[in-house]
């Protein structure tokens, strides 16, 4: 599976949400380590999903960007 993420500067830290799965968040001191921890995040959010016999989303999100004058 695929799901887009969104990493964010949160000023001391990074933090990271994926659109498709609403609740699944994480935080790192760095990019990396935040791309280590919604890798994490997303893994542990698909399992619980399935212990409870749920349905597991689709990663339908995209991602582009727009180039917009400053």
């Amino acid at each position: 599976m695929r799901y887009a993420i969104v990493i964010e500067d949160a000023g001391r830290n990074f933090s990271a949400y994926v659109p498709d799965l609403p609740g699944c968040i994480a935080t790192g001191s760095t990019v990396p380590e935040t791309e280590k921890a919604i890798r994490e995040a997303i893994e542990m959010h698909l399992e619980g999903l399935r212990a409870e016999k749920l349905p597991i989303p689709a990663a339908s999100s995209r991602v582009h960007y727009v180039e917009v004058a400053a």
